[in-house]
């Protein structure tokens, strides 16, 4: 560096907590109406019994024996009823006084344009990041889960506008483990338990899908929220670990 060049300030350092949460997989769930509140859905689901400890439940059922490996299949029971899960669920129903009707609708098909996702993470202060990557980052997950306005104005039958107001996804081996990312909410749309609603049913599809073990990734300013919704600062003393010096050795 030239004698009497200006040192450059050292990038801000933000505090990362890892969370996770496991669960039983219970035999029934419950989704919003939009009128009355919360009513029981009907899937097909594998009931699970209570995993022993967290610990335990990350070793997913594997046992080892005499320097061998054996695999211990958990009992488990089927429940067969009429329909599935929805992919679709109205989370929040209203008119206007001008007759403009609104629905907030959780969807987990996965139906996401890029350029609203980015435009999103703009809303909510988050760093751009290149186009490309966060089409490879959706492309890539085992669930994406939106949450999206759909509005219909008098006399316009057949034709809604439709606007993406919350974001969330999921990684996952398709088998045991699941970690949630890129949880998003419009600010324009926070305060009204959208965020939970999202968390909570990208929750729901994971358990209907026999996969317990979830875990994510969070900064101070949002850890009580999660807590609240069941997951848990290092379950056990497990620490989640983050692999920086390998950036070096690419340099």
């Amino acid at each position: 560096m030239p004698f009497g060049a200006s040192i450059p300030s050292p990038p801000p350092t933000y505090l990362v907590h890892h969370l996770a949460c496991w669960f039983q997989v219970s035999n029934k769930c419950w989704i919003h109406n939009g009128l009355s509140g919360f009513v029981p859905a009907k899937r097909r689901a594998m009931v699970l019994p209570l995993r022993a400890s967290f610990w335990d439940s990350i070793k997913s059922g594997f046992l080892k024996n005499n320097n061998s490996t054996q695999v211990v299949e958990s009992p488990s029971s089927f429940m067969e009823v009429e329909d599935p899960f929805p992919q679709e669920i109205v989370l929040l129903e209203k008119t206007q006084p001008d007759g403009t009707r609104e629905r907030i609708i959780f969807s987990s098909a996965g139906d996401v344009d890029v350029y609203d996702v980015q435009a999103l993470c703009d809303k909510v202060g988050w760093p751009r990041r290149p186009l490309t990557k966060i089409a490879a980052s959706l492309k890539n997950s085992y669930l994406v889960a939106t949450l999206h306005l759909i509005c219909r104005s008098p006399g316009t039958e057949g034709i809604d506008q439709k606007q993406l107001i919350g974001m969330a996804r999921a990684t996952s081996d398709h088998a045991f483990n699941a970690t949630i990312w890129d949880v998003l909410v419009d600010p324009s749309y926070q305060g009204q338990g959208l965020g939970k609603a999202l968390v909570e049913q990208l929750i729901r599809v994971l358990l209907q899908r026999d996969i317990g073990n979830i875990t994510l990734f969070a900064d101070n300013k949002v850890v009580d929220f999660y807590k609240n919704l069941g997951f848990e600062a290092d379950p056990e003393g497990i620490k989640g670990m983050f692999c920086i010096g390998a950036i070096k050795l690419y340099c």
